[in-house]
């Protein structure tokens, strides 16, 4: 929804411009469209004597309707204190380029805040991809072991949980309070760069409305704020009166206190899912993508009345349960008896309005909804049950390692988005087009199905002369269609003919000899200190040679 704002992922930049919206945890070392109801986006001071800092941006109106002045930021400082925690992380990233290995660890901070429960609350690109954490409570020079016990990467939140009793002496859980309304003033606490100690920034509510998540590449319900968060921030409360208001996750670099935090129905969306399973259970969609109606004679066209409005489907996933029910060239009038206007905004407050997406994502998985269409000119009601939906191109893949099958020196790769960010910031531009496109904009078919490609040749006597096929999509082996990457590592550890081919992308063709391509990959993966020719999740599923 910012057409001309760049969007930052944890690693890599998405389109190119001037503005960026980025997630802030501070780096010891440096590291490196617009569709209804789809939640994934696939596109791009010194501190006082009393330990902490301030930094006043309230506008004169905010001022006079009575938000947050001087002994409300002194209480919130107060309340922080035995609540607000620092975090160190130590985390190693995948090396998608070389998926066998994983990139230099790096040392990064940010901040959390204690829950009820004896829980930590942090955003996840804190802790993403962690090797070690550890938090420091305020005034202790002593920092304790944590670990994390559930994190959901698309709404950019974390639990941790620490063990340590010496920690919690003392600690006081902080409450969830409400959405703020426009112009009232929030504290934002926690452990910004700049220094060691606590630090807090107050402002005022100027939009709450449905973001681009950044870390999570998804689109779900924020607070813009008035306030700086700044690097080490993330994690750390929002409060406003004696409740939390928000998590600071990220901000808006390029322009001046542009600052976003996690409102609390994303947070109790997130922390009632881990409470009923016991982990993260995602964000529901409906699975479609859809046209506004703004214009009268598309309206027209679909025989909808002046009394009518709604949004127009245009394409639906084949894995929603929206699929069995609903068409192309359905008008989706309401959702759960709440109308849907023409440019697919709902009533939200007062005379605030947001997509109706955010009704969608609060719902938990597998639950129902009513939804009414127009169809040929007839309203009709459905139930749907609602889900989370997984792309057929990963988005992310935090926290766990890449796939890999390697065979004849031939390296074999379900096609994810963090693959093609290792082709640079500009990775849009720079990375294959075709693979670019299909990773944006192809939808999934059925469970389970990935888009194998063969992301490089390790050069060898056995694939001389195929070194330039790699980057291409595996279509085939032996004539049977490719679904996933487990299912062409048993086709290749199956096979029983003396020759084994593949059928790539534009019609080629790379064919081998399988014994002399079996005793080949042992040496090829010798040679590259290669200890498994397949990646972890697929050994305990195959039986090939190594």
């Amino acid at each position: 929804m910012f057409k001309s704002i760049v969007i930052r992922s944890v690693r890599k930049l998405q389109f190119t411009s001037s503005l960026k919206l980025t997630p802030h945890y501070h780096h010891h070392h440096h590291r490196p469209t617009s569709s209804f109801t789809s939640n994934h986006i696939q596109s791009p001071k010194k501190p006082r004597r009393c330990n902490y800092s301030t930094k006043t941006t309230l506008a004169p109106s905010a001022a006079r309707a009575g938000v947050i002045v001087d002994n409300d930021v002194y209480a919130a400082v107060e309340l922080a204190l035995d609540s607000v925690v620092k975090i160190f992380t130590v985390a190693s990233s995948p090396n998608y380029t070389l998926p066998w290995q994983n990139k230099s660890q790096r040392e990064s901070t940010g901040s959390g805040f204690v829950i009820p429960g004896r829980r930590i609350l942090t955003n996840a690109h804190v802790v993403a991809d962690h090797t070690f954490v550890l938090v420091r409570k305020h005034g202790s020079p002593r920092k304790h072991r944590a670990t994390v016990h559930a994190i959901g990467h698309e709404c950019d939140l974390a639990i941790l949980v620490v063990e340590s009793e010496e920690f919690w002496e003392g600690m006081n859980p902080l409450d969830l309070g409400d959405v703020p309304f426009l112009q009232e003033g929030v504290a934002v606490v926690g452990y910004p760069q700049g220094g060691d100690n606590i630090s807090v920034t107050k402002g005022v509510v100027s939009r709450v409305e449905p973001t681009q998540y950044v870390h999570g590449a998804t689109q779900l319900l924020a607070i813009q704020i008035d306030a700086a968060i700044n690097p080490g921030n993330s994690g750390g409360p929002a409060i406003m009166g004696n409740k939390v208001a928000g998590v600071a996750f990220q901000n808006l670099s390029g322009a001046e206190n542009i600052g976003y935090i996690i409102p609390i129905p994303v947070v109790e969306h997130f922390l009632a899912g881990v409470e009923e399973s016991g982990n993260y259970v995602g964000f529901c969609s409906l699975g479609l993508s859809c046209q506004p109606t703004e214009n009268v004679q598309l309206r027209e066209y679909f025989r909808m009345r002046p009394d009518l409005t709604g949004v127009l489907v245009s394409k639906i996933n084949p894995l929603s349960d929206a699929h069995k029910i609903l068409k192309k060239d359905d008008i989706v009038l309401a959702f759960d008896s709440i109308p849907i206007a023409n440019d697919g905004t709902v009533h939200f407050r007062n005379r605030e309005r947001i997509t109706f997406d955010h009704l969608v994502s609060m719902k938990k998985p597998n639950e129902k909804a009513a939804v009414k269409v127009l169809r040929n000119g007839e309203e009709h009601e459905f139930t749907i049950t609602l889900r989370p939906l997984g792309s057929l191109v990963p988005v992310h893949q935090f926290d766990k390692l890449p796939s890999y099958f390697i065979f004849a020196g031939l390296v074999f790769i379900p096609l994810t988005q963090p693959y093609l960010h290792e082709y640079g910031e500009d990775w849009y531009n720079t990375s294959p087009r075709r693979l670019c496109e299909r990773a944006l904009r192809e939808l999934p078919k059925k469970a389970g199905e990935q888009l194998v490609i063969l992301s490089q040749v390790l050069m060898d006597d056995i694939n001389a002369g195929y070194e330039r096929l790699a980057e291409l999509q595996v279509k085939k082996v032996n004539g049977v269609e490719i679904e996933n990457l487990a299912q062409l590592c048993q086709l290749v550890g199956k096979c029983k003919e003396e020759s084994i081919r593949f059928d790539l992308d534009d019609d080629r063709v790379i064919v081998l000899n399988y014994d002399r391509a079996k005793v080949a990959t042992s040496q090829i993966l010798k040679r590259h200190r290669i200890s498994s020719a397949l990646s972890v999740d697929l050994i305990s599923q195959q039986d090939v040679i190594r």
